[in-house]
């Protein structure tokens, strides 16, 4: 027979009650009176029985990531892993578990099993998952959730934590008119997804306020428009780039390069995410950096609020970019 709740209070000289207080997770009990019990149930190898607490917490002790990933691409890149070891360990620190959930699929939402089957206790959903009926069947519940990502609609009600990109492409375009560049094109992915559009708002504030129209491509995977694109640009000033991700900033280089046009004394470039190859370009990249780790941190500790009914908790969340100065787009010599 194994180790039971009375074995460990018997040994440790306190009430059965008060063990099964300190297994549930209960705060009532001293810190003293606490980690004497867990000593004894580490030396007694007791692992409390997970299903008969879930019972009698009715608490699941688990929260689930939702992301919306069409290959294993999403899984891979960089923003991706940072911010869900950071929630993992917000998770862990809570003694919960993580649950990770792809909702990329045309029957039932999981979104809706893993509410109404109640296998988690909470939600962290991605901003592309927010429609009028999934927040129907949240807000029905009284399901608690947070949104990675400023929402699509509702951004003053919702509960959501995002990176201020629009603040981001500001400050790269003050810095390359500062560096003497006359005119500054962003170059970007995808128009449609929503943290882009941000970065184009920044972009177009910074460009009106400097009296400038601006110039904005996009990148279709289809080098030779690009190529057409960046060099017409170039052609006509001195000009730079402001790039949305590193695979579009390494494309715009090597077609300059090609070009043997010099960076970053006759065009600069700026980009977004301090990827790990950044700093190892040749000119290194000059970078918008994107803290990721603390963009899932602060969703999860959102989260665990909302799980908690926590009073006075933050509602919206914009977390700050960082310039990082390099050679790509440092033609004065100085940083700013």
């Amino acid at each position: 027979m194994g180790v039971t709740i009375k074995d460990i209070a018997k040994k440790a000289g306190v009430s059965p009650s008060t063990v099964s207080r300190v297994v549930n997770g209960n705060r009532v009990i001293s810190e003293e009176t606490r980690n004497k019990i867990l000593k004894v149930m580490d030396q007694m190898q007791y692992h409390p029985n997970s299903l008969a607490r879930k019972f009698a917490n009715r608490s699941t002790y688990a929260i689930a990531l939702v992301i919306n990933a069409e290959d294993e691409a999403a899984f891979s890149n960089t923003f991706f892993n940072r911010s869900l070891f950071a929630i993992e360990r917000v998770a862990l620190q809570n003694d919960y578990n993580l649950l990770i959930t792809n909702d990329n699929r045309g029957d039932r939402s999981c979104i809706q099993s893993l509410v109404y089957e109640k296998h988690v206790d909470g939600l962290i959903l991605p901003s592309s998952k927010i429609r009028k009926e999934v927040l129907e069947v949240l807000e029905n519940e009284n399901f608690p959730y947070v949104v990675l990502g400023e929402p699509p609609m509702r951004k003053h009600s919702l509960i959501w934590v995002d990176i201020d990109n629009h603040e981001g492409s500001r400050r790269a375009v003050n810095h390359l008119l500062e560096e003497g560049y006359q005119d500054i094109a962003l170059v970007v992915k995808d128009q449609k997804n929503l943290f882009e559009r941000k970065r184009l708002e920044g972009y177009r504030y910074a460009m009106n306020e400097s009296g400038r129209n601006g110039n904005v491509m996009e990148y279709k995977e289809d080098r030779s428009l690009l190529e057409k694109e960046v060099l017409g640009f170039i052609e006509k000033q001195e000009g730079a780039f402001l790039c949305s991700n590193n695979v579009i900033a390494y494309e715009v280089m090597k077609i300059l390069k090609d070009r043997k046009v010099k960076i970053p004394e006759e065009a600069g470039i700026v980009t977004f995410d301090n990827y790990p190859f950044a700093a190892y370009m040749d000119p290194p990249l000059t970078v918008v950096d994107i803290n990721t780790y603390l963009l899932g941190e602060r969703a999860a500790n959102m989260l665990f609020e909302e799980i908690k009914k926590i009073n006075g908790r933050e509602k919206q969340i914009l977390i700050e970019t960082d310039l990082i100065v390099r050679d790509s787009s440092r033609r004065k010599g100085v940083v700013n």
